[in-house]
């Protein structure tokens, strides 16, 4: 099955700080990070808060251009000038739908917006009933066109941020922490919508979380990230029931489990995670890491091989 995105050694870096007399640091939000997602299938890029996880997604959507690396968009290389092209087969789902969406327009606006702006060829009649019959696709009826998004709930307004992102018909939706603002219940109901529109629409998707509760639900595989790089991959199953990278053991055995019969020993990381600013040498995560060794500290395991792959010199059995 080929790729509809396939990234390879994608990387950002940005300048901050400085002054009249010191130069300006240098923040790798991602480095060397490479993957590729099927249509049909989901990959979930997961880690802590300052991973790089959110970085990725602009790079993806076009957002922001990568410093280093590169990566096509079925089977075309994406570069700044075919953006405007490209764009519309990669959209995006924010994390918060009440701060993504125009309070001022309606909803039957929010969703002709994207045909106005790409498809320049479409009568006002052909963009109401593509509205419409989006509207539908996600669960919304015909009287909540002309309402605007302050008079919905937060899954409501998230079923009109799924419906704009699919208004251009994309091969690739980016989805980032699309579920984490809203309440457990409704969580279920959005995650189901994903999973039909999915199979329906034969979508791919690249679903970034920090909740690998969801994440276990909705993924076909998963890319674990630490301080912007890539410290293990592989299927769901061989992630969560065999991880190797001390770090993804860790994320694991914080996971809430409904099952009381399936209880982990908690793994307490030791210390802060390090200043994007000051990575430390060797691997990144060897001063949290109880099987850190002189070599952890001196060299950087580079993820490379088996169909799992850990950047870890002493794995997991």
């Amino acid at each position: 099955m080929s790729a509809i995105i396939e990234a390879r050694g994608l990387g950002r870096d940005y300048e901050v700080g400085g002054g009249m007399f010191s130069k300006p640091g240098v923040v790798r939000a991602v480095a060397e990070t490479s993957f590729s997602v099927s249509a049909g299938k989901t990959l979930a890029v997961v880690g802590e808060s300052g991973c790089g996880k959110s970085t990725l997604a602009r790079l993806v959507t076009m957002i922001e251009e990568p410093t280093s690396g590169t990566f096509l968009l079925d089977g075309e290389t994406v570069t700044p000038d075919r953006w405007a092209d490209l764009r519309t087969h990669v959209q995006i789902v924010f994390q918060d739908p009440y701060g993504s969406l125009n309070l001022r327009q309606r909803v039957g606006q929010i969703l002709e917006e994207p045909l106005k702006i790409n498809r320049r060829g479409m009568s006002a009649a052909e963009r109401r009933a593509k509205a419409r019959e989006m509207m539908r696709l996600v669960g919304l009826r015909e009287e909540h066109y002309d309402r605007y998004p302050h008079m919905f709930s937060g899954g409501q307004r998230q079923r009109i941020a799924v419906a704009r992102a699919l208004m251009l018909e994309p091969k690739l939706l980016v989805l980032d922490e699309p579920v984490s603002a809203l309440d457990l219940s409704i969580q279920s109901q959005i995650l189901n919508l994903l999973n039909d529109l999915q199979t329906r629409l034969n979508l791919a998707y690249l679903f970034i979380s920090h909740d690998l509760s969801v994440v276990r639900h909705v993924a076909d595989e998963i890319l674990v990230m630490y301080l912007g790089r890539p410290v293990e991959f592989g299927p769901k199953d061989e992630i969560f029931d065999a991880p190797r990278h001390p770090y993804t053991k860790a994320l694991i055995s914080a996971t809430p489990s409904a099952d009381p019969r399936n209880r982990r020993e908690r793994i307490k990381l030791v210390g802060e995670l390090p200043s994007p600013l000051a990575v430390p040498p060797g691997c990144p995560f060897s001063p949290r890491c109880w099987k850190a060794q002189d070599k952890c500290r001196r060299d950087r395991p580079i993820m490379e091989g088996t169909p799992h792959p850990a950047a870890c010199f002493y794995p997991e059995a």
